[in-house]
């Protein structure tokens, strides 16, 4: 089978790239061919393998040739992050809703053209949740709760959830979308994203670098590992249209937890002398979008699916180091770790 990952050269596609390759089949079926497209090329890994291709630069400007090209699937990631997209309304609705669109209308005329509907897993996320004064937020968001964005990025994941919904009614494409907790930890340098910073106090401490946290220690959040992402991520698509049940977007599961909780896992893992490493400092910018966000998610559909959350955030850490010490620069990304 051929696929495609949008956003492919980022950290949850390329590691959703390894994991499907590292697998070989996806739904039954051998992966020949996986196409990785994003604005950056993919890590050096990936590349090395003969059965990646890469292509580099804006979807919106690689959609429209693609109603001539067969995909049997497509991971769709590609996406401006939450901070960029309130900073730069125009960036967020190019990259975000334009892309979207023009991918679903390249998978609409092919098959219009006499194809089968690509099955396309769309990656939204918990941003689509926000308190409004017409409807009762609830402490924890669940799968068929009212979705209130009060963020452009919130805004421009729902848009696209009812997009692909109606492209699926139509029988243009066999779509699912998935709703992304945030994903932490994650390595590298901080994005433009709003929820940056729940990555950022675990591995800047973990480096031997001061962390700012620019919210409250009490600020509660749903967040998930890489690994039970790209997992929630994979059975979504290998779910059956009965399983997955309806065109709704579904919540993958979370694990509902405080800055403070954070904070106590990375000292149980790596130690005072780690955690002291964490110094807050109040970001009105962020902590009002933050303050937008749910609390706690729950995902009951995702269970129905065999997905669980995470059992702790210390296993969280723990992932986060393990992946680590596979790396080259290991003593680099670790080097606060006594």
């Amino acid at each position: 089978m051929k696929l495609m990952i949008t956003g492919g050269g980022g950290f949850v596609g390329a590691r959703l790239a390894r994991t499907l390759l590292q697998r070989e089949t996806l739904a039954g079926r051998r992966i020949e061919q996986l196409v990785l497209t994003d604005i950056a090329p993919p890590p050096a890994d990936l590349l090395a393998d003969k059965r990646v291709q890469a292509r580099t630069g804006p979807l919106l400007a690689q959609a429209e040739a693609l109603h001539k090209e067969d995909f049997d699937g497509i991971f769709h990631l590609a996406s401006a992050v939450s901070g960029e997209c309130e900073a730069d309304f125009d960036l967020g609705m190019r990259s975000n809703l334009d892309s979207t669109r023009a991918l679903l209308d390249a998978l609409r005329a092919r098959q219009m053209s006499g194809a089968q509907p690509t099955r396309l897993v769309f990656s939204s996320s918990i941003a689509v949740f926000g308190p409004d004064p017409g409807v009762k937020f609830p402490a924890v968001v669940a799968d068929d709760t009212l979705p209130t964005p009060q963020t452009s990025y919130g805004v421009q994941k729902l848009i696209c959830e009812h997009l692909l919904s109606d492209y699926t009614r139509k029988g243009f494409i066999d779509g699912r979308a998935a709703r992304l907790m945030t994903v932490t930890v994650r390595p590298g340098r901080p994005n433009g994203a709003a929820s940056s910073f729940f990555s950022g106090i675990i591995r800047e401490p973990l480096a031997g670098v001061e962390a700012i946290c620019p919210v409250s220690p009490d600020v509660s959040h749903p967040v998930s590992s890489p690994a039970r992402t790209v997992d929630g991520l994979i059975a979504v698509y290998e779910a059956s249209r009965e399983q997955f049940q309806g065109r709704t977007a579904l919540n993958l599961p979370g694990l509902n937890v405080r800055v403070s909780e954070m904070l106590d896992a990375l000292e149980e893992v790596a130690g005072s002398a780690v955690r002291a490493r964490v110094r807050f400092e109040r970001d009105e910018r962020v902590a009002n979008i933050v303050a937008n966000w749910p609390t706690g998610a729950s995902a009951a559909r995702a269970t129905r699916l065999g997905l669980k959350a995470d059992n702790s955030f210390a296993d969280i850490v723990r992932q986060y180091i393990d992946d680590c010490r596979a790396l080259p620069n290991a003593d680099q990304t670790l080097k606060g770790l006594a």
